[in-house]
């Protein structure tokens, strides 16, 4: 089975605005840690994220979450 790369072995925090977005699972992306279609031709396929309230997110940036696409505390583990 094909492993997600890890771009980076923290969180990324963002203010996030209500919307639709989504989270790069390949961890491919040259706009982390949202999906710009690099995972094409692959096993992955990007997770789509309605936020419906503005907040604060803790995205997952070395894609391992069990919590996905939010950040679990996983990457300290890698």
């Amino acid at each position: 089975m094909e492993q997600p790369i890890s771009p980076k072995k923290s969180s990324i925090k963002m203010n996030m605005k209500p919307g639709t977005y989504y989270w790069c699972a390949c961890g491919k992306s040259a706009n982390q840690p949202f999906c710009d279609g690099s995972h094409r031709g692959g096993s992955f396929s990007p997770l789509k994220v309605d936020i419906t309230d503005e907040k604060e997110v803790y995205w997952c940036a070395c894609k391992h979450s069990k919590n996905k696409p939010f950040c679990d505390g996983t990457h300290r583990d890698l």
